[in-house]
Formats: C-alpha cells, structure tokens, sequence
C-alpha cells in the first residue's frame, strides 16, 4: 500500500527485456537506504518488489512480468529516463495523499497542458474503465503521484499541478502525447462494486417476487 506522495525521482539504469519479461534497474539515493530484497516499491504508480539490491552502485532491480509490460507503461521506459519512487506504507508513516495500491486500472495519455498562475493544469484522455470512477475533487494516481481531479469530461479529466509537484516528480516535464499510468481511488471502486451488489439483489428480489404472484394467479389462488 502507498499514499502517492513521491520520495524522489530514480533514473533508469538499465532495462534488459526478453520474451515476455523484462529486468528494471534503478539508480536511487533516498529510498535505497531502507531498501531490502523483496520490499515493494512504487515505480511510476506500478508496485514492483525488489529483486537484487546494489548498495555501491546505489541500484534496485526489479522482475516485470509480461501483464505488467502490457498494462502500464513501464514497458516504455528506457535508460536515463527518470521515474517516480515511492517506498510503500510503514506503521510509523505518514498518512498524506491517498492510499493507493500500486495496481494499474489502464493507461492515460496527456492531452493538454495549460499554465494557471504559477501552476500548470494538466488534461489528461482516459479510458471509460477509469473515468467511471473519476469525481471532481476526488483522487487519482497519475504515475504513483496523488493528485485531485479537478474535471471529469467525456474522455479525459484534469488535475492542477503546483510547482512542487512538478519539480518533484515526472510531470512536471512530461508533454503532450506521453503516457501516464491511472490508478482511480480504490474507495470509489469498492463503492462502485457495492452499488452494483445491491442492485443486483434487489433485482432477483423483485423477480423472485414477480415469478411468485405469476404461480399464485395460474393456480387461482389470486386474481
């Protein structure tokens, strides 16, 4: 579990892909120090467990399955590219942003950029599979990053990013046409599954009911 506050920003030292996998190593200095082979990290919003561990070379590597390769963005990333870092929850964290779980809804891509003041709104054009969860003044997580919706449109929604988001994190330079891994807030979605739930029921209520009055007439028993 993370909150999408990032820790820093690593630079990608290496990324050697095979046939349905690949290999991610990373150059780090703040999150390596409390670092241990099989600790999750947040990769650009993606929830990675450390694999190998090179202290003197400040690196963390990390395993990509070939659903990850597909379903996010990582697959893109190459050497000297940087990413957002964010170790995961700890009991004695602070509880800022929102929790995120580091699992990927889809894939975004940044369709205007616009500065406001000294901040930059940014659109962003996302699936249906992620703006059905989407509410003004709700969360997302934008590449790991916790940020608030600002406006939810047909295709897209937006968010307004202050300058120490920018400077902190990938979006601060990402253009138009780059991609973005979305994470919608997991309690909408959990309301969502439960709305459906009760609906549902009480669907197979009333048609339990109306099968009820419709063998009760045939057998005469009501008009």
């Amino acid at each position: 579990m993370f909150t999408g506050l990032i820790i820093e920003l690593g630079e990608v030292a290496a990324v050697e892909k095979g046939a349905d996998s690949a290999r991610l190593s990373i150059k780090c200095k703040e999150v390596i120090k409390d670092a241990d082979i099989g600790d999750s990290i947040a990769v650009n919003g993606v929830c990675l467990t450390i694999t190998k561990l090179s202290i003197p070379n400040s690196e963390l590597s990390f395993d990509i399955s070939f659903e990850t390769l597909r379903s996010t963005n990582l697959g893109a990333l190459k050497r000297g590219d940087k990413v957002n870092l964010e170790p995961s929850l700890k009991p004695h964290s602070k509880l800022g942003g929102h929790f995120v779980t580091g699992h990927i809804e889809d894939i975004g891509k940044i369709k205007n950029k616009t500065a406001v003041g000294n901040a930059v709104k940014i659109e962003i054009e996302a699936p249906g599979s992620v703006l059905k969860f989407l509410i003004e003044k709700g969360s997302v997580a934008v590449d790991g990053i916790s940020l608030t919706v600002t406006d939810v449109l047909k295709d897209s929604f937006s968010v307004v990013i202050i300058p120490h988001t920018a400077g902190m994190t990938t979006i601060g330079f990402k253009t138009i046409g780059d991609t973005v891994n979305l994470e919608p807030d997991i309690l909408g979605k959990y309301v969502a599954k439960f709305l459906q739930s009760a609906v549902g029921s009480q669907q197979s209520a009333e048609k339990k009911d109306s099968d009820l009055l419709a063998a009760l007439k045939k057998s005469g028993f009501i008009s």
